[in-house]
């Protein structure tokens, strides 16, 4: 595989992040941007395809890439039937789930739907790694409380597993023999509890689940949010926007900039102290019911996502949970390169693809 590169591709709503991996180094990183208008005139997400493709096609061709020097391709996954977390075979069967909305639809539904296309034309194989819906729950997390209805995993999958596998090799421990905590606080905040490898419980932030984060509401009181429901006649779209898109802290403070919330609410705006001091609150609780799951028998927490760059943030989380464990920060998020190593892993030989 000398001097042959891999193309990860990661897909999100207002953008694209591409980038070409070569001798394990990252060789190029592109993020393509998508104005309101342009990303306005489709009337689905899976229109959008032919207008992502062209710009990752001029991506290709600026760096000269070509049948012959491109080994794999691996992408971002979407919403597809539950599977355990490692490295998958992109697949008809996964194509056509994603292109069908079947288990819902998101930007990250276009990943292996383009890194499939373009693997046809170079005639190589591509793969998803880790998607949102990775299920490795135990028995009893699926249990909600009502019969016909069941909690879901859906959780940052990839990059928890991607930092909890870099934060304990740096302790010299192995992601298959510990038990962790990993807290995703961006956008959407999730929660893992890690035991031997396996997510065995989680907060489901695609759902509504768990802490209200800058744009979600996290788990609300439900007989007052039925009473709006019914109140104001609001249909199934109006209430996922509610729940992702419209709560949080933009419902509380017009505003989803952590950085500029918290700005404010270390300048003397009371009620942004309020609502931020609130989130971080939240967040604490939802750790300490991961520990609960793992029987307190935890190796250490770690807080990434774009949020744990701020100071405030992780120093509020330790104050209330630094009982439990030592507590471990990686800040941002390492999609592209998990991605990478997923499929990397596979052509080391270290572990099979699976197949969806």
């Amino acid at each position: 595989m000398k001097d042959k590169y891999i193309l990860v591709i990661n897909p999100g709503s207002t953008s694209s992040k591409v980038a070409l991996y070569c001798s394990n180094h990252c060789v190029d990183e592109s993020i393509f941007r998508y104005t309101v208008d342009e990303i306005g005139q489709y009337e689905t997400i899976m229109d959008q395809i032919e207008f992502r493709e062209a710009r990752l096609r001029a991506f290709l061709k600026d760096n000269d890439i070509h049948p012959g020097n491109l080994a794999a391709i691996v992408a971002r996954g979407g919403l597809m039937k539950p599977i355990t977390g490692g490295t998958y075979l992109i697949t008809g069967e996964m194509i056509e789930d994603l292109r069908s909305g079947k288990y819902g639809m998101h930007a990250s539904n276009l990943g292996a739907i383009i890194a499939n296309d373009i693997a046809l034309e170079y005639g190589v194989k591509a793969y998803t790694v880790d998607p949102v819906v990775v299920d490795e729950f135990h028995e009893l997390a699926r249990i909600s409380g009502f019969k016909g209805i069941e909690r879901r995993s859906v959780f940052h999958a990839l990059n928890q597993k991607a930092v909890a596998r870099k934060v304990l090799q740096q302790a010299g421990k192995e992601y298959f023999t510990s038990n962790v905590i990993v807290t995703h606080i961006g956008g959407g905040i999730s929660i893992g509890a890690h035991q031997s490898g396996r997510v065995v419980d989680c907060v489901n932030a695609f759902d509504g689940e768990g802490p209200y984060s800058p744009e979600r509401t996290g788990g609300l009181p439900l007989i007052d949010f039925a009473k709006k429901i019914i109140d104001e006649q609001l249909d199934i779209p109006k209430v996922k926007s509610i729940l992702a898109g419209q709560g949080g802290m933009k419902s509380y403070l017009g505003e989803i900039d952590i950085k500029t919330i918290e700005y404010k609410a270390l300048s003397g705006d009371d009620n942004a102290k309020k609502y931020f001091d609130g989130m971080c609150y939240q967040i604490s609780k939802g750790i300490a019911e991961m520990a609960a799951v793992l029987k307190g028998k935890v190796d250490c927490i770690i807080l990434t996502g774009g949020v744990s760059h701020s100071e405030y943030v992780v120093n509020f989380i330790k104050s209330y949970v630094s009982w439990i464990s030592e507590i471990k920060v990686s800040p941002g998020e390492e999609e592209l390169s998990a991605l990478y190593e997923g499929v990397m892993r596979v052509i080391r030989g270290e572990e099979e693809a699976k197949i969806y």
